[in-house]
């Protein structure tokens, strides 16, 4: 008997959520925006004059 009961409690209980929030403020956005970008530009410079440099002299 107390083992069904104690099954229908577990059974009823539901997971915790948790809730995320993305950032409200733009201007951080904003910036982390510009900063993966600039992360980008310096990424496709290098290999650039990987390519463009010292790929010749191979």
């Amino acid at each position: 008997m107390k083992e069904s009961l104690n099954y229908r409690e577990t059974d009823s209980t539901e997971p915790e959520r948790l809730d995320v929030e993305a950032p409200k403020d733009l201007s951080i956005v904003a910036s982390d925006a510009i900063k993966y970008t600039a992360y980008i530009m310096l990424l496709f410079g290098f290999l650039y004059f990987l390519i463009a440099y010292l790929g010749p002299m191979l």
